[in-house]
């Protein structure tokens, strides 16, 4: 299987005519303006880094794609596509709202040579919305999934956990109709940053920050639906830019460079737990090749975990290609499984 790579153009902001209150796109991207003039060099210096065996998408992140400006997103689209046309890259790849997609948008985008669409659903509550100031309802999202979907493009809903107003019981929800409607999903567990209405929420008592083992069980709970549903999650908390690494932009210090990590970790460790056969104390725990450091846990943690908790004189952890992600299978002394 060929390694898939993003070629990221970020536009920070462009195309999205509302402030949510959790939203500073300057401080999550680390850019302040968007310039046209240099997208053309990005790609060009990204792709001399696109190796052999690998498949590539130039990929427009950071604001509403669909909604900018009519001309300067042909505009966008033109310069990408000349690297679809050449071979260079497979597909382009954008992000957008919900609220910014139909037909005619939809048409534009077959025709340069988008194969991607990453819709910001952030939530399926309509109350959870309303508070973040999204401008959309929960129907709308619904509706632009399916148009997306008719359309033939793939479809990656971006979700996130601990939202003002959101339940346990919300994020799991909008989890599992993002899994029914999408073809993979991105989770991101609220980052309250400064110089946002989140921010200024908190400071007045409206919002309490979640706590990081708040946001873990939250994102868990949210990444099992995924995996129930056999849909990819392709990625879980923002990228470590400098913009959230540098703690004067954030407000709440619950953020964890290293959540992604931490979720994976957790969710396999409770999967093994519900399949660990009473009353043994040697067993082996068989993952996908590629996910064992997901299960051992973060400096063995899970190991050292359920060792203490189930009182096991040994847990080996071995990698079998035949395993999908988050398929657990358990061997015994006497060669039992649970599966």
């Amino acid at each position: 299987m060929k390694k898939h790579v993003n070629i990221p153009i970020f536009i920070p902001h462009l195309g999205c005519p509302h402030d949510c209150v959790f939203c500073n796109q300057r401080k999550i991207s680390g850019r302040a303006h968007a310039d046209f003039s240099s997208v053309e060099d990005e790609i060009v210096r990204a792709l001399k880094t696109v190796k052999d065996g690998q498949t590539a998408q130039i990929a427009y992140f950071g604001g509403s794609f669909t909604g900018i400006d009519r001309e300067d997103m042909i505009y966008l689209l033109g310069v990408a596509k000349k690297y679809v046309d050449r071979g260079k890259v497979e597909s382009i790849r954008l992000s957008t709202r919900p609220d910014y997609i139909d037909g005619e948008i939809l048409d534009i985008l077959k025709e340069y040579g988008v194969g991607t669409v990453e819709l910001g659903i952030q939530s399926m509550s309509d109350k959870v919305l309303d508070i973040c100031g999204r401008g959309h309802t929960a129907q709308c999202s619904a509706r632009a999934c399916r148009l997306i979907k008719e359309y033939g493009f793939e479809l990656i809903g971006q979700m996130m956990t601990g939202l003002p107003g959101a339940e346990y019981e919300d994020d799991v929800m909008t989890a599992r109709t993002i899994a029914m409607m999408c073809d993979g999903a991105r989770i991101y567990p609220t980052v309250v940053f400064c110089d946002t209405e989140l921010c200024e929420m908190a400071k007045r008592g409206e919002y309490a920050v979640p706590g990081e083992e708040e946001l873990v069980c939250r994102t868990v709970g949210a990444l099992r639906e995924f995996a129930m549903a056999k849909k990819p999650v392709i990625r879980v908390g923002l990228q470590s830019s400098d913009g959230v690494l540098d703690e004067r932009n954030v407000y709440s210090k619950t953020y964890h460079p290293a959540i992604g990590e931490i979720c994976y970790s957790r969710l396999y460790r409770e999967i093994i737990e519900e399949k660990i056969p009473r009353g043994e104390k040697d067993i082996v725990v068989v993952v996908g090749k590629r996910e064992i450091s997901k299960a051992v846990g973060q400096h063995g943690a899970n190991r050292e975990y359920l060792k203490n908790k189930f009182g096991l004189h040994s847990i080996k952890f071995e990698g079998d290609e035949s395993h999908s992600d988050f398929e657990v299978t358990i061997h015994t002394r006497e060669n039992k499984s649970e599966t």
